[in-house]
């Protein structure tokens, strides 16, 4: 059975359309508009092992923010359509990711019960021509559009580069892990039936 979604998104601030494979090796086609997005998003398809094509149109005459924020919305609707009833899955992934100085954790429950926890400090307002406070709109909006629960912990770090990539590589690691598939659940992996 194939994992896979295309989802299309069309507002009067962006255009989207973004296509995820889960069962993937990593493959990226990304073309946001903002080259540091880009470079971030590579980092999660390539380390979770997903092949993620994105495309979007937005106003960046104003700033990053609605290309961003859309890309995550249009992304946690992806996973949550490529995943389907949830059955099999592993449903909890998590990770602590080094990167250089920095050090981060993620975890993930594929529950149906969207809620976000982040805990991230950066230096500066930007990296590249990413706002540093679009890292947390991005994740904040996968979680409630994909209904998981994510919690997000830079646990050290100097480094904004560095915070975020590891951020994202983290998330794609900890998403692999969460979408498996394990040969002894039969269902869901919860007591009520259903996710």
């Amino acid at each position: 059975m194939s994992r896979t979604a295309t989802v299309t998104r069309n507002t009067k601030e962006t255009q989207i359309t973004l296509t995820l494979n889960l069962d993937g090796t990593g493959k990226t086609d990304l073309h946001t508009g903002v080259g540091f997005f880009d470079h971030m998003l590579d980092g999660f398809a390539r380390h979770g092992l997903f092949d993620l094509s994105v495309n979007v149109h937005g106003d960046l005459q104003v700033d990053d923010h609605h290309t961003i924020e859309d890309t995550g919305i249009v992304l946690g609707t992806a996973i949550r359509q490529a995943l389907g009833e949830k059955k099999g899955i592993r449903r909890f992934g998590s990770s602590v990711l080094p990167m250089d100085e920095t050090l981060v954790l993620t975890a993930i429950d594929l529950s149906g019960r969207p809620y976000f926890v982040y805990d991230a400090a950066f230096t500066g307002d930007r990296m590249g021509d990413m706002s540093t406070q679009m890292v947390r709109e991005f994740f904040y909006a996968i979680s409630y559009s994909a209904e998981m629960n994510l919690h997000m912990k830079v646990m050290y770090g100097e480094n904004d580069h560095h915070k975020a990539e590891a951020l994202f590589k983290s998330f794609g690691k900890s998403l692999d892990q969460a979408v498996s598939p394990d040969a002894r659940i039969h269902d869901v992996l919860s007591t009520k039936g259903s996710l």
